[in-house]
C-alpha cells in the first residue's frame, strides 16, 4: 500500500509555550483538541486535521519509551525541514517581520515556486511553499 499523505510531526520542544505560539500565532494554524496523554503538549491543526504535534521535552522523554533504541539519543537529526504548501505570502512576509522571525527566500527556477524558511523555537527548520507569483513585487532584501 502506498503512502498518500503527511498525517503529522512531533516537536519535543525546549519551551512548549513559545513552540505553541510559533506555530499559531506566526504560521497561523489553530491549536485544537488533543487526547489526554501522561505528558504536557499541544496538537496544532491545518483545517481539521492535527498535523503538529508538540511535547514538552523534558516531560516527554522521561515518560515515553518507544522512541528509544537503547543507546539514551532519542534525537532525530537526519531530519532537515517540514514543509507546507501555502498561499498568502506577503501576509507571512508581513507577521514574520511583527514577530521578529529571519526568514530566508528562494525562488525555485522552472517549477513556479517561492520558498520561504524558517526556524521554530527549537531548530526545526519550515518550509513555506507558494505559488512564485505571490512573491513579484515583493522587496525581500532586507
Amino acid at each position: 500500500m502506498p503512502l498518500e499523505n503527511l498525517n503529522h510531526f512531533l516537536v519535543a520542544a525546549d519551551d512548549l509555550e513559545a513552540t505553541r505560539k510559533f506555530y499559531v500565532d506566526v504560521l497561523g494554524l489553530k491549536e485544537g483538541f488533543r487526547p489526554p496523554f501522561d505528558f504536557l503538549g499541544h496538537w496544532i491543526y491545518l483545517g481539521d486535521r492535527a498535523v503538529v504535534h508538540l511535547a514538552d521535552q523534558r516531560d516527554y522523554l522521561d515518560k515515553v519509551d518507544h522512541i528509544r533504541d537503547g543507546s539514551g539519543d532519542s534525537a532525530t537529526g537526519p531530519i532537515d525541514h517540514i514543509a507546507f504548501e501555502a498561499t498568502g505570502l506577503r501576509g507571512m512576509v508581513e507577521t514574520l517581520e511583527r514577530h521578529g522571525v529571519p526568514a530566508r527566500h528562494r525562488k525555485v527556477p522552472d517549477v513556479n515556486l517561492h520558498q520561504v524558511f524558517v526556524h521554530d523555537p527549537n531548530g526545526v527548520l519550515i518550509e513555506l511553499n507558494y505559488p512564485a507569483d505571490e512573491g513579484a513585487g515583493l522587496d525581500l532584501s532586507g
